[in-house]
């Protein structure tokens, strides 16, 4: 949700009688956030994480939401920034939800690779079984791309596009090396190839005495 969504805690005060029975109760405050729905806080490099989670209304939505709250301020400067999530489900607590939305970005990271690297909305098929094939060949080379990233160091997060770079200032390097006259071979690349080929990378590998 918006950051500044209009959320209600659902009414619990006295029914007049009249009409139908209040939906809404008190709206949220998000200065001063109640202390009893808070549910985990802690500090980190000058940074407190408050974690806030209630049962509340949207009027955009029919039924309630399980809403969790992250805010974060720097005790530095008195900033702070908030995100709301929110489930259908009632029962979810905070760490679970948190652990969900977490994994969504991981899939829609392996979605988008295989969308931009690897064809996946670019293929022209209509048949089921060809769409079937060119579907799964594009999540089957994000697999791939991700185990040859891994393998080259498991101490860097992986990205496709530090792989591509990788690669092609390996192919350079080699090109370059066989206008040497005295070039005998590539039994010194291993060498060159991790500080050439880190060159243009968005995870730089870390320097080693």
């Amino acid at each position: 949700l918006n950051c500044n969504s209009a959320l209600y805690f659902p009414f619990d005060g006295e029914y007049s009688g009249r009409g139908p029975y209040p939906k809404y109760g008190e709206k949220i405050n998000y200065s001063n956030l109640p202390e009893h729905c808070l549910v985990d806080s802690s500090v980190e490099n000058k940074i407190r994480s408050n974690i806030y989670q209630a049962v509340m209304w949207h009027k955009d939505y029919p039924q309630k939401l399980n809403v969790v709250i992250i805010e974060k301020c720097n005790l530095s400067n008195g900033r702070s920034a908030r995100v709301i999530l929110f489930s259908s489900d009632l029962e979810l607590t905070a760490e679970k939800m948190i652990q969900y939305y977490r994994l969504r970005f991981q899939i829609e990271f392996t979605f988008r690779d295989a969308k931009q690297h690897w064809g996946l909305e670019d293929f022209m098929n209509i048949k089921e079984q060809a769409v079937h094939n060119a579907a799964n060949i594009a999540m089957f080379m994000v697999n791939v791309a991700l185990a040859i990233g891994r393998a080259a160091d498991t101490s860097l997060p992986f990205s496709v596009n530090d792989l591509k770079t990788r690669f092609h200032a390996l192919f350079y390097l080699k090109n370059i090396l066989k206008y040497d006259p005295h070039f005998e071979g590539f039994n010194f690349i291993s060498q060159l190839y991790e500080e050439v080929c880190s060159i243009g990378c968005i995870h730089q590998p870390l320097k080693t005495a």
